[in-house]
């Protein structure tokens, strides 16, 4: 199954591709973006991660039990500045995404999500995702809190930056998402 494309009002999400290299590793590559990763995302990353990441693990699984969409700003269609990850199987999420720093507080992420929580449940067929974030990340918070995510409670967990120490979880079900 390929990973189709969608359009919103200022974004183009599509599959990354190896061409996307040089903008993913300029965005990407920033401790404030990467501080609220999971603790598996090596730090300082390595100078060829972005391409590794995307040989080995993004593309080989794009459309099968994983998927990946670059976030494109209309206006800039060549540049990747985030991405959205979607995984059949929660670790405990099924959600995952970073946006370049330069783009935080314009909505860009709110925007993202949304053709491909509709797909998750539309065309994927599933009954509920559950999401994670680092305590202490804000902007991830707020974009689960906009789109009526319930709040399920607090576990440990590790990321990139070890002040971090604790996880949201959070669950939406599909009767959740058509009534947000």
């Amino acid at each position: 199954m390929s990973v189709p494309t969608f359009e919103t009002d200022r974004l183009l999400l599509k599959s990354p591709g190896l061409e996307d290299i040089p903008a993913y590793t300029k965005h990407f590559v920033d401790y404030e973006v990467i501080q609220y990763l999971s603790h598996l995302v090596p730090w300082p990353y390595p100078e060829n991660g972005v391409e590794q990441h995307l040989k080995n693990t993004v593309l080989p699984n794009q459309g099968k039990d994983r998927w990946a969409w670059g976030i494109f700003l209309k206006d800039h269609p060549e540049e990747l500045i985030g991405t959205v990850d979607l995984w059949r199987a929660g670790k405990p999420e099924h959600r995952g995404f970073w946006l370049g720093k330069q783009f935080w507080g314009n909505g860009y992420m709110t925007e993202a999500v949304a053709p491909i929580t509709a797909y998750a449940f539309n065309a994927l067929g599933f009954k509920k995702l559950v999401f994670a974030n680092a305590v202490g990340n804000i902007g991830s918070r707020r974009v689960k809190e906009k789109w009526g995510c319930t709040r399920m409670g607090e576990t440990p967990a590790q990321f990139v930056d070890p002040k971090f120490t604790t996880q949201e979880l959070w669950e939406l079900t599909k009767e959740n998402w058509m009534n947000a």
